[in-house]
């Protein structure tokens, strides 16, 4: 009975390599799969946002992350901070990346 477990095992550590790439399949697939939904689209998202926030100029109408609604005004603090005027007499201060669309001049 040991003989047999024995050969079995001697057999298949000759072809050790290609075992090892075999099993290693399925995890290289996942994360293959992984990086073209998940992490590919999310970086794309990340760009095309950071391509939004630097294209901001004064006159355009916004929305930010809260939902107001609001054309800016000026820029502040290095152009990190907005002037928004949401209605007559009514300016807020909002953080640059609180903008969440841009709807036009």
């Amino acid at each position: 009975m040991f003989e047999n477990l024995y050969a079995m095992g001697a057999g298949s550590g000759a072809d050790g390599g290609g075992n090892f790439l075999i099993s290693m399949l399925p995890f290289i697939l996942i994360f293959a799969i992984l990086y073209l939904l998940i992490l590919r689209p999310q970086a794309k998202k990340q760009k095309e946002r950071q391509k939004l926030l630097d294209a901001l100029e004064k006159g355009d109408k916004v929305v930010t992350i809260g939902g107001v609604h609001g054309k800016i005004m000026a820029f502040k603090d290095d152009n990190k901070t907005i002037i928004l005027k949401v209605d007559d007499n009514v300016k807020l201060d909002v953080d640059r990346t609180a903008i969440s669309n841009k709807l036009g001049k």
